[in-house]
């Protein structure tokens, strides 16, 4: 296959990816993930656990453990694009059913459209900052320049994502350097050791790295079929939860220092620690969150067409790709210009909302596919709505709400707290329980009601050329175990 530069349009939506377009190294996983954590967006996670009473100590052990354990969950839905070769919601099919899919679906689309709010309002601020313009106008600027990107595709996302980790990497460095010097000696304020705040606390840096799950294969469904499970797990693992617990611990530090100064405004703030340089750091916390901000338009675009089309064949890729991440643009930008209150108390929210949507949805995804079916799957089947998964498996769709309502009587954030949250001293369990019931429900409800034993998986014959047909079915055969 003749080499493409980063700029070359992407011409692929949800259909299955052959061989012959395959690309990529296993390492590039590492490059976008640790990109994508190593973010302001990532650093304001981290302040919250200050915000939430804990001293620096106890924010630490909570920030590393919560994006150990939530890293998981991501990477191992990262391990599942190069097998199957096809956008994460597209696979969610064979669990819930051609329609069935809808529900998660839109759940997820909820994620992206939030967390781009979450983007514009401290690019957009930080921008208006700088530049002395109206917040709405950063808003705006930010979210144009961010247009670009996945207008081109899946290349110039990875692209980007190499560059800004190694710009990343030296800014946050050189924040952490002079943060630890300028700690205060004592915690200014009331601290709490409690076993809810570190328990919430934990909470959230999970649902950090768990709502990249619903998209995280998305960018490694190109990658060669035989790459093996546990290189694109490792590689993935290593940039998020470590990038991501890094990033926070920054974030968690900066708090300590001026808790206020980073809700307001944490770009500015961060950027007058370096007042010869302070432009180039500015400039270089905005560009961090390109490959995030990026992904987001992209991301939804596929989940909206895994949910009203059976294989993602569309008249004209690029102008649909235009279309609608011009309106999701719009959109994120004029609910960042009406959002209003304390920064921190909003991220805080809105992770917590968002884990209790999606550790339903991902416990159920992976014990489909590690547990249930082991990776075999019939894949011209997940491309139509008449295929062997049905257009609705009514039981998966009642475990993942059922769920959602156990997670309801456990979540503690600003908005909600339920009443068995209380009952804990505030402690947040919610994706505990979530990963619980909904994983092992689904479980049951498998061995029970369906015969899932492994047996031969189906692929797309490798087409000669885009834009065509609907691939052609080919012989059964199965793939070779990976681990």
């Amino acid at each position: 296959m003749k080499r493409q530069t980063p700029f070359a349009l992407e011409r692929r939506t949800i259909e299955h990816i052959p061989a012959a377009e395959r690309h990529g190294k296993p390492w590039h996983q590492l490059a976008l993930w640790f990109s994508t954590n190593v973010q302001i967006n990532t650093l304001i996670t981290g302040a919250v656990t200050i915000g939430m009473g804990l001293d620096l100590t106890w924010a630490i052990i909570s920030i590393v453990v919560g994006n150990l354990v939530g890293g998981l969950f991501m990477a191992y839905h990262s391990a599942q694009g190069p097998q199957l070769g096809l956008p994460q919601m597209v696979q969610s099919r064979a669990q819930f059913g051609f329609y069935g899919a809808v529900l998660p679906s839109a759940m997820v689309v909820l994620m992206y459209l939030g967390f781009a709010v979450e983007g514009s309002l401290v690019a957009g601020q930080a921008i208006a900052t700088w530049a002395h313009v109206p917040k709405i106008a950063g808003i705006v600027v930010f979210n144009l320049v961010l247009l670009l990107i996945p207008l081109v595709g899946y290349r110039l996302i990875h692209a980007a994502g190499r560059i800004v980790a190694v710009i990343s990497g030296v800014a946050f460095l050189a924040l952490f350097v002079w943060l630890v010097p300028h700690l205060p000696s004592h915690p200014s304020g009331a601290t709490t050791h409690s076993v809810g705040a570190v328990v919430s606390a934990m909470s959230v840096c999970v649902a950090w790295q768990v709502t990249w799950a619903p998209y995280v294969s998305d960018y490694s469904r190109y990658l060669p079929e035989d790459t093996p499970t546990r290189v694109t797990f490792t590689y993935t693992y290593l940039g998020s939860a470590v990038g991501g617990a890094g990033t926070m611990i920054i974030g968690a530090m900066a708090a300590a220092v001026n808790s206020a100064a980073v809700n307001s405004d944490a770009i500015g703030f961060l950027a007058g620690r370096f007042p010869s340089v302070s432009g180039l750091l500015v400039a270089a916390l905005l560009l961090g969150l390109v490959p995030a901000g990026a992904e987001g338009p992209y991301g939804a675009f596929l989940t909206v067409l895994s949910a009203v089309s059976a294989d993602g064949r569309v008249r004209s890729t690029a102008a649909a790709r235009a279309i609608f991440v011009t309106c999701f643009a719009t959109v994120a930008s004029v609910l960042a210009a009406l959002a209003s209150g304390s920064l921190l108390a909003t991220f805080q929210n809105i992770t917590l909302f968002v884990l209790a949507l999606l550790v339903p949805w991902s416990a159920i995804n992976l014990v489909d596919y590690y547990v249930v079916r082991r990776g075999h799957y019939d894949i011209p089947a997940l491309l139509t709505k008449d295929g062997r998964y049905g257009t609705c498996t009514w039981w998966a769709v009642l475990i993942y709400l059922a769920s959602i309502g156990a997670e309801l009587l456990f979540i503690n954030s600003g908005m909600y707290v339920g009443p068995l949250a209380s009952f804990l001293g505030g402690a947040d369990l919610s994706w505990l329980v979530g990963l619980v019931v909904g994983g092992m429900g689904y479980y049951v409800c498998a061995k029970l009601i369906r015969d899932h034993r492994p047996g031969p998986v189906t692929r797309p014959s490798e087409p000669s050329a885009l834009p065509g047909p609907a691939d052609p079915v080919g012989g059964d055969h199965k793939p070779t175990t990976r681990t």
